[in-house]
């Protein structure tokens, strides 16, 4: 309730004696709604400032006192009397006119004036939020159309419920609105509007709703009812009993007016009923559902208009407002289709047109029920909240029930009001699909400009509260960390708060205490193979002597500036990182291992993680994150420095068994080791005795006399789309997003084993130096790397780390993919001189299923790439 609404009638009340309305701001009314008396009833209609706090304690007293002491029982919402000083003051209050704006006229051939017209009862949810970008949409499609009319986007507040309508939430709901950027061209404000259409709260337009139930008893279309309560409740459990529909009989519908003037004297509360005409029908073209028609007096009987507190009731607000405010479409959720009946009848009764009707199906949760806060964030301000972008969110929300007849998913704000139009909305449920709002948000997000995201995840940091006290929007440190934040996370991103919570990840450390402590099979599995051991107390001991890199926090933005800085050219490492690679390169060489064995083991003694972005930016973000000046609360975000891990890390290497503190020993057969050489003594005949040796295998790459791996250009891709070629039963096509301007088309032979919707989102290899060729008339420009196996039974997509960065080169280990030496072949030698066929019978996969070329992995920044085939082939 709105202290405006009722505080000065109640003091006034509690100070005299009298009747006014206290729900319609009015200074005079005609009471022959209320009585047959010509006395003429005056009403205040004074406007205060806002107080500070609720009327809901007056509205209690009264009500205490009346029910507890019988006093001030001439006190109701209906109306009370006030002194002729008050009465006279002159207020502005809104009329029913003698004709309305579209009266003979046909709604569908006016330029449109749509309206959405929320209650204020709770917060703008995914339902009521596409419903107001449906009419938004047709409005601004209208107002492009026919520049010069009253086309518009109305928003009306239905505030009759005044226990439920709170100021908060219709603060809230406008608020959400704007965020969406679904800015109303007609609407409420903070005074009572003067305008052709106002005002727009429903709350202060009560003497229009009096006028108009005046008119209709006037015209003999409405009536008095005298039923009390329990009459009312006695007559539907009569019907029940009887096996009949409950609805109202109708018993003062033809009452004497003898009978109904004696009531009044008697001061007898009533309603006002609509009188619903004998056999009506009502039918309407719906744009959505098509033809829908009801039997009007066997559906609703003789319903109310008025209550008998004289609050209109909210079927006959809805008519008389849409036909007011010249409403030419209403576009609405399926559950109003039936209230239309109640609203057709009284529109028809007012002699003012109908809208056109367009009822939108429900949205359902992924379990097929009506969508709710069971299914999570359902309230537009928590997709705020969660770093969604406004126009992703209405993107998403017109794809849920309409499409433009195409296969395009993502469309600009612009692109959407060009497409919409109502006569494409579906009428079937639509599933609300999180993960689909989320690649929807990530496209939107490639669209903007890093300034732009940055400035986004800088809200995230602060709705996540990881900022220290009195950070400023324009500190140095605050800006450098979420563009930081925003580097590391951006080839990942789905909304603006993966950033801020990938960074509060890359804080933390997440190394179990021991070794016994180990969930992780994976990391368990590597712990144990030995190599671990060796390389965490490596590093421990370099850290001690200072002789393990640490980003420097003064400067430690330098390791972003590849990710930052947009250049032709491509920038030069940064000095951490050139320090970084020159450690690996140590550490590999003087511990004797490479590749997975390496880099695996490193990232996880570093950053308690099996996997993540490069460990450089990693290890810069933390220094920024824990420098005595940093913006981040190290206590609210997490942050485990550089120092504290080293002595986790320590402890933890403390706890590994003996066994699992060195590279474990290959088992070979003392006779395979005397037939390469061995001076070992082989056994006797029929002896099973096997010796455990350290055996050092030979290098493939020192053997290998084929084209440099570096003669292909494979990269990390996303396969954005996917259909059958139209021609060829055993072909997709595909686009696929390779990091260049446009994506490329490629076709693949990839349909007798794995669906197109499996494959549409998918991170992939693609072999990209192949000339562009016509297959099957489609042109396919590079080529999908799978992993097969001997038979060609079994084929599956070669799988980057999810992390990987799309467009980015694969490399391998040992090999040097750095330099004008290094760069792929031009397209034309690739395929004239079969670099890719020679190549081709040294791309294999481990017996874990990890594609490799002589022996070692396909490595990405984010790690190695892996398949669901083991000990196959790549091509």
């Amino acid at each position: 309730m709105h202290w405006s609404r009722h505080v000065m009638v109640l003091v006034a009340a509690l100070a005299c004696s009298g009747r006014v309305s206290a729900f319609m701001r009015h200074s005079r009314v005609s009471q022959s709604a209320f009585s047959s008396s010509s006395k003429k009833v005056l009403g205040a209609g004074i406007r205060r400032q806002k107080p500070k706090v609720s009327s809901d304690s007056l509205v209690r007293l009264v009500e205490r006192l009346q029910k507890e002491e019988g006093k001030h029982l001439d006190i109701r919402f209906g109306a009370m009397q006030l002194q002729a000083t008050i009465a006279e003051q002159e207020t502005y209050e809104p009329q029913l006119p003698p004709v309305f704006p579209l009266q003979g006229k046909d709604p569908t051939e006016e330029p449109p004036r749509m309206r959405f017209a929320p209650s204020p009862t709770g917060s703008l949810h995914v339902g009521g939020a596409r419903t107001a970008l449906y009419n938004w949409l047709v409005a601004k499609k209208g107002q492009l159309d026919f520049p010069e009319s009253e086309s518009g986007f109305v928003l009306r507040v239905e505030d009759t419920d005044l226990a439920r309508s709170t100021k908060e939430s219709e603060q809230s709901v406008l608020a959400d609105l704007t965020w969406l950027g679904l800015n109303w061209d007609e609407g409420p404000t903070d005074t009572i509007e003067h305008s052709k259409y106002g005002p727009y709260r429903q709350s202060e337009r009560g003497n229009i709703y009096v006028q108009a139930a005046d008119k209709l008893l006037e015209e003999g279309k409405a009536y008095r009812c005298f039923c009390t309560t329990e009459e009312l409740e006695e007559m539907k459990a009569q019907q029940e009993a009887a096996g009949i529909p409950p609805r109202y009989d109708g018993r003062w519908r033809d009452a004497p007016e003898e009978e109904v003037n004696k009531m009044l004297e008697d001061g007898k509360p009533f309603t006002i009923r609509f009188k619903v005409p004998e056999n009506s029908r009502v039918v309407i073209e719906d744009v959505v559902r098509g033809t829908v028609g009801w039997d009007a007096e066997a559906t609703v009987g003789d319903f109310i208009l008025l209550r008998s507190n004289r609050v209109p009731v909210y079927n006959f607000c809805v008519a008389v407002d849409d036909a007011l405010m010249g409403i030419s479409t209403v576009v609405r959720a399926e559950e109003h289709l039936t209230n239309t009946v109640r609203q057709a009848l009284v529109l028809d009764a007012l002699d003012a047109p109908r809208p056109k009707y367009a009822h939108c199906s429900l949205i359902l949760g992924e379990d097929k029920q009506k969508l709710s806060k069971r299914h999570g964030a359902t309230s537009c301000d928590q997709f705020r909240l969660d770093g969604f972008l406004p126009d992703a969110m209405i993107n998403y929300l017109a794809l849920l029930g309409w499409n433009d007849g195409s296969a395009n998913e993502i469309f600009t704000r612009d692109e959407l009001i060009d497409a919409f139009d109502l006569g494409r909305v579906v009428k079937s449920p639509s599933v609300f699909d999180m993960e689909k709002l989320k690649w929807v948000n990530s496209q939107h997000l490639k669209m903007l400009s890093l300034p732009d995201i940055v400035q986004l995840v800088k809200q995230q940091f602060e709705f996540e509260d990881m900022l220290k006290d009195g950070v400023d929007d324009s500190d140095l440190a605050f800006i450098n960390m979420s563009y930081a934040a925003t580097a590391l996370a951006r080839e990942r991103m789905q909304t603006t708060k993966d950033a801020v919570l990938n960074a509060k990840t890359v804080f933390g450390y997440d190394l179990p205490t021991t070794f016994n402590d180990v969930s992780d099979a994976e990391a368990k599995s590597m712990i144990e193979q030995g190599n671990f051991y060796n390389l965490a107390t490596r590093i421990l001991s370099d850290f001690e002597s200072g002789a393990f890199p640490i980003p420097d926090a003064s400067n430690a933005m330098d390791t972003f500036q590849s990710d930052i800085v947009e250049s032709a050219e491509k920038p030069k490492p940064s000095e951490f990182a050139g320090s970084y690679k020159k450690y690996m390169k140590t550490l590999s060489k003087e511990i004797g291992v490479k590749g997975k064995n390496l880099f695996h083991p490193v990232r996880l003694a570093l950053t308690g993680e099996m996997s993540g972005q490069e460990v450089t930016q990693q290890l810069a973000i933390l220094v920024m994150g824990s420098a005595d000046d940093s913006c981040i609360d190290a206590g609210k975000a997490g942050v485990v420095s550089v120092s504290e891990r080293m002595d986790r890390l320590k402890a933890f290497c403390d706890s590994i068994p003996e066994e699992f503190r060195a590279p474990k020993a290959v088992e070979k057969k003392s006779s395979e080791k005397a037939a390469k050489g061995g001076n070992a003594k082989a056994p006797e005949s029929g002896s099973s005795e096997t010796t455990t040796t350290q055996v050092v295998e030979k290098d493939p790459k020192d053997t290998y006399e084929g084209p440099p791996i570096t003669a292909l250009d494979i990269r990390v891709g996303r396969i954005t789309k996917v259909w059958e070629h139209e021609e060829a039963d055993k072909l997709y096509c595909e686009e696929i997003d390779v990091g260049e301007e446009e994506p490329r088309t490629v076709a693949s032979g990839l349909r007798p084993y794995m669906k197109a919707e499996d494959m549409e989102g998918k991170l992939v290899l693609v072999l990209c130096n192949l000339k562009e060729r016509k297959m099957v008339g489609f042109p396919s420009h590079g080529m999908v790397l799978c992993a097969s196996n001997s038979d060609h039974t079994d084929v599956r997509l070669v799988n980057p780390p999810i992390d990987a960065k799309v467009g980015e080169r694969i490399t391998i280990p040992d090999f040097n993919f750095e330099g004008e030496d290094a760069e792929p072949f031009a397209e034309n030698k690739v395929g004239k001189k079969k670099v890719f066929e020679k190549i081709a019978p040294h791309l294999v996969t481990s017996k874990y299923g990890v594609p490799e070329f002589l022996g070692r992995p396909f490595m990405t920044s984010a790690g190695v790439c892996t398949s669901a085939v083991p000990e196959g082939t790549v091509a």
